[in-house]
Parts: structure tokens; sequence; C-alpha cells
């Protein structure tokens, strides 16, 4: 971790944060124009391996992946692809302000899952922070429940179990550098994402994206620089730190989706929505406490 540049740290998580907010924002406008989101997924994996393989080979980086750790890159593969088709599409079912809110309940399913997968005790503390984030969803999803589209929250919810099993298969892959992992992240995401697209009728030929080009644009561009800034970010700050930028993601994609879509939440959901928030931070702060003490473990560059 290079802790010379923390201040440069914080500012690429941030940007990375509001990029990946914007994301699901635009996300949503596509799909108004027909631009299906499993679509845009395919086609911006296929962007970041090209950009990948270009950048590997100018800085002459390795993509070979360590053989004992094959199997778990392709569940974060299909996990990965899951998180983007998920998230992406729920938005064509609910607004983005419900979509975010129920897809940040990831962490809360870290928290529970952790002692069957981890053996993670769990305390009164992180128990507390799940009925907290538990009420949060319900005050979001309860009062609006009778205009939203189920299909829009298992989508959604569907995204958070998937990026509760991306980070839980991610603990178990550090032996692989951080540009090989991303490259064959992304090219098991690829088959994966055409498969689900076939499945679903929704793999539309790439003319199909100038439907919206303007938000399509938008959502691969978000996507591309927010994963890097992410990765670089992640190199000058501790996680935690960058846990808690990046709980403003739901933040920006709330405010921009009233600024950009018109979308209003009650002050019962604005409510619901800032309880989840707190949980996540309150979950964040835990986690940093628990692990002050434990010992550092290397991670392949």
């Amino acid at each position: 971790m290079n802790r010379s540049s923390p201040a440069s740290g914080l500012l690429f998580a941030l940007v990375s944060a509001s990029l990946y907010g914007f994301n699901i924002v635009y996300a949503r406008i596509a799909s108004f124009a027909g631009a299906s989101g499993s679509a845009i997924v395919v086609y911006r994996v296929f962007l970041m391996l090209v950009l990948v393989g270009i950048v590997a080979a100018i800085m002459g980086k390795s993509l070979k992946a360590a053989k004992e750790e094959r199997g778990t890159l392709i569940l974060l593969g299909v996990a990965t692809a899951f998180v983007g088709i998920c998230y992406l599409s729920s938005v064509a079912y609910i607004p983005v302000t419900v979509a975010a809110v129920v897809f940040y309940t990831f962490p809360i399913l870290i928290v529970l899952a952790s002692p069957f997968v981890e053996g993670t005790r769990l305390t009164p503390s992180l128990l507390g922070v799940v009925a907290v984030a538990t009420l949060g969803v319900a005050l979001v999803v309860g009062p609006a429940f009778g205009g939203l589209d189920w299909r829009g929250l298992a989508l959604a919810f569907g995204a958070s179990i998937a990026t509760a099993i991306q980070f839980f298969a991610a603990a178990r892959c550090r032996r692989t550098g951080v540009m090989a992992k991303t490259f064959w992240i992304h090219v098991l995401v690829l088959p994966t994402a055409a498969l689900i697209s076939l499945a679903a009728g929704q793999l539309a030929p790439p003319s199909s994206l100038a439907a919206a080009p303007f938000a399509v644009a938008m959502t691969i561009g978000g996507y591309i620089f927010g994963f890097v800034l992410q990765f670089l970010a992640l190199g000058r700050i501790t996680a935690v730190a960058a846990g808690i930028i990046y709980c403003t993601e739901p933040v920006v994609a709330a405010i921009s989706s009233a600024l950009i879509l018109d979308e209003v939440l009650s002050p019962l959901q604005i409510a619901g929505g800032a309880l989840v928030l707190g949980a996540i931070m309150a979950n964040v702060v835990l986690e940093q406490r628990r692990l002050r003490d434990a010992p550092l473990v290397p991670i392949a560059d």
C-alpha cells in the first residue's frame, strides 16, 4: 500500500463511487429507450477485456492465474456477472433509489453469512446493525410496495446476494495478481452474461445500443473508469476508508436520479435509506475494530 498518497486515494475512491452512482441512473435511462441491462453488461465486459489486454501488454504484466485459485476465480467471475446483470436490469422495473438501497444490503448479508462461511462470531453490535438495516429496507420498500414491480426487487436483491458471494470468493483469491484477476474475471463474465442474455431473449446486436447512445456511453464509461479508479484507490488507502467512501454511491444514485429522472422519495423512505447507510457505515467501523490487531496477509500485486 502506498501510504504517501492517501489524499489521492480518497479522491479516486470518491470519484469511483460517484461514477458507479451515475452509472445506474443512466442504465435506467437506457432501459427506457430499449437497451437492456444484460446487453450493456455483455458489451462493457468485452470492452474491459480489450483494455486490460492492451494495458497488460504495454506494462509487461503477467495474466497468469494461480493454479490453486482457478476454481475460486470461476465462482468470482459468475458472481460478478450476476451482480452487473441483476443490478442494471432491476432499474427497468423499479426506481433507482429503491434499487440502490435494496442492493446495498449486501454488507449485512456478509455479516449474517460470515459465521457459516468464515466462522466469524456474531456479536450483539453486529446483530444490531443487521436489525437497523432491515428496518431501513422495510421503510424504503414498504410505503411504495404496491407501486413496485416484484421483478425489480428480486433482481436488486439478487445482485446483493451475488455481491456477498463475490466478496467471500475474493477473500480466498489472494495469490493471483490484480490485473490477472481483473482479466480472468471478465473472461468468465463475458460468456456467463451472454448466456443469461440469450436465455432471457435480451442479447441484441451492438447496434441496439444506438437507441440511447449517450446513456449507454455513460453506463459503460462509468463502469470502466469506476472500476479502474477503485483499484487505484485501494492501493493508496485502507479498505475501511474506501468502504466508508463507497457508501456515497447510493447517495449519489439517489441525488442524481432525483435531478435527472425526477424520482421522488417520501420522507419515510428517505429516513429508511438513511438508516441503511448508517448501518453500513457502522458495520465498517465494527469490522475495523475486529481487524485492528489481526496480522496482515500479503496480497498479490
